[in-house]
């Protein structure tokens, strides 16, 4: 759209919507056709045949791993677990403090704590970049348990970045099918183009600030409602709602109150987002093994209705309709959904930012003014009012 100013016409994009505002290999996102593809693979290839880890090393060294490089890559991740060095922090926070709070404050302290943090050479900026990857599931796992009054369990090394994590949270061993659906949902949220944390990351390091405090912005800027945490509200929405004979009923009367309904509509998607129908599929499964069928069930006819009622407008579910309910079935708190969503994006985060850094140019929009001109300046003793 334009606007007229004192200046004639301007072009203006609110929200920066449809501005190109950089050039990236990573990842790849056509919404009218609901295709997701990182490095060139498709979401659907990635989480069928790869695991989380193997994408973490696509997606910052844009390529798949050799056996060797995956083993020796994996084990690295794993040396960068722990944080001993955090707990005492960890320990002294209020057990009401937001679990996104907490991210965020770690990953702002693991810079402090940083061996490195006045090395700022390549092969440096992406060993900082991985210890946020690793250290992210023990900081959210730890925290968990020290608000329940329970012990941090520390990272066990013979188990891959899902298992570990399912492990700390809980201190048994996740059974296949929940590690395995973990690991598939790490794998969906770990890159998703030019969204709004991930554009929070890049401005911050375009300034040749650091890998810390880039990613701490990302993680901010995720704590919002409008970008993290839509899955938690679904879960919501989905208990309101509380039987499948409620659906049709509960979405007209929400619809002509011109409420939103949580999961479905994307700024970008206008077709089935492809990372829900993988995850759709999991959630049944989960349903199944817990003979708990009912979120699905609600969730399922919710989606039909939607469809039939909004969906020729391009309003089809999104990642957040069935994450919900698959992580609800993992017995996770709903306040660590979106932290979950920062440990798998961190992935993306860390690439973007180091890709951006290989042909750096500080980001500097403009805004149009369209306050007053030529104010009259009134001495302090001169002016009315109390």
């Amino acid at each position: 759209m334009s606007i007229s100013t004192n200046s004639g016409e301007i072009k203006y994009a609110k929200g920066l919507e449809g501005v190109i505002a950089a050039i990236s290999g990573i990842s790849f996102i056509d919404g009218d056709q609901g295709i997701l593809v990182y490095r060139g693979f498709s979401i659907e290839t990635l989480a069928k045949h790869s695991n989380f880890e193997e994408v973490i090393f696509l997606l910052i060294n844009g390529q798949l791993p050799t056996k060797i490089q995956l083993g020796e890559f994996s084990n690295k991740l794993k040396q960068y677990r722990q944080i001993e060095f955090l707990m005492p922090t960890l320990k002294s926070f209020p057990v009401d403090a937001h679990p996104m709070d907490v991210v965020r404050t770690a990953v702002s302290l693991m810079g402090i704590y940083c061996p490195d943090k006045s090395d700022f050479s390549k092969s440096i900026k992406q060993q900082k970049v991985l210890r946020v990857v690793a250290k992210l599931p023990t900081i959210v796992a730890a925290y968990d348990r020290i608000r329940k009054g329970l012990d941090p369990i520390k990272p066990d090394n013979s188990l891959n970045h899902a298992e570990n994590f399912l492990y700390m949270l809980t201190g048994e061993r996740p059974d296949s099918l929940s590690a395995k659906i973990m690991d598939i949902l790490f794998v969906l949220h770990a890159d998703h183009g030019m969204n709004a944390s991930t554009f929070s990351s890049m401005v911050t390091i375009s300034t040749l600030s650091d890998i810390y405090s880039s990613i701490t912005a990302a993680v901010g800027t995720l704590k919002g409602p409008l970008h993290g945490g839509a899955n938690e509200r679904v879960l919501k929405m989905l208990g309101e709602i509380k039987s499948p004979d409620n659906v049709e009923a509960w979405i007209d009367e929400a619809l002509e109150e011109r409420r939103k309904i949580m999961g479905f509509g994307h700024r970008v998607y206008k077709a089935y987002d492809p990372r829900a129908k993988i995850l759709k599929k999991y959630a049944k499964k989960l349903g199944d093994k817990k003979s708990d069928h009912l979120l699905f069930e609600i969730g399922e006819k919710v989606e039909a209705y939607m469809l039939s009622k909004v969906g020729d407008k391009g309003i089809q579910p999104n990642v957040d309709f069935y994450s919900g309910i698959v992580l609800n079935h993992l017995d996770i708190a709903t306040d660590i959904f979106t932290p979950i969503f920062a440990i798998s994006r961190s992935a993306g985060w860390g690439a973007h930012v180091l890709e951006y850094l290989e042909s750096n140019r500080l980001f500097r929009p403009r805004a149009i003014y369209n306050g007053p001109y030529h104010q009259e300046y009134i001495e302090l003793e001169k002016r009315e009012g109390e």
